[in-house]
């Protein structure tokens, strides 16, 4: 039976995403990922003209997962402190869900290939950064303005983005044994 279009190209991606799942994870190259498929490297490029083109195939599921989730719970929740918390939890549920994305998230993966692969999931943090800050915003609203500025607003959604970038390197260096969502139900009342 004939694959059907693209259909490689994702077998490629979940490869690539299984092997940054090893706990004791080294660098990937292309020998061993067509090794993993049982093909050649000359098989891998037909599909991507590279393995940065394969880094990004990543990136983009994590942005259009992550997002498509955010823009859910902003539309399900209207008060924006659920929000947040909703928001962060998302992020942190969905690492465990796929470690293998973590070390693109953290960058460890992206080490040695194109540095546009490292600013693209810093715009993705800044992203949810900014998401963070309008939840923020809603919250302050809801309250009355009792939450204080927008300055406020931005200082705290970006502790709250490296609170999340430490607990996805944590999870990380542990091998994928210190679950960052189980930390953040503990750790919850301290953050918002």
């Amino acid at each position: 039976m004939p694959r059907v279009k693209g259909e490689r190209k994702l077998e490629i991606l979940k490869a690539l995403a299984e092997m940054l799942e090893a706990p004791k994870w080294e660098r990937i190259t292309t020998a061993a990922l067509a090794a993993r498929l049982d093909v050649s490297e000359a098989a891998l490029y037909r599909h991507f003209a590279s393995k940065a083109q394969m880094y990004e195939g990543l990136i983009e599921f994590v942005e259009n997962t992550v997002f498509s989730l955010a823009n859910r719970i902003a539309q399900d929740e209207a008060d924006g402190a659920a929000q947040v918390g909703k928001l962060l939890e998302m992020l942190l549920a969905f690492a465990e869900k796929n470690p293998g994305m973590v070390r693109v998230m953290t960058g460890d993966a992206l080490v040695g290939e194109h540095e546009r692969l490292q600013v693209r999931m810093n715009q993705f943090f800044d992203r949810f950064e900014a998401t963070l800050k309008q939840a923020l915003r809603l919250a302050a609203a809801n309250a009355e303005g009792t939450a204080g500025g927008d300055v406020e607003h931005g200082v705290q959604a970006g502790a709250l983005v490296r609170y999340a970038i430490g607990c996805l390197h944590q999870y990380a260096k542990s091998g994928f044994t210190r679950k960052p969502a189980q930390a953040f139900q503990a750790q919850r009342h301290c953050l918002i």
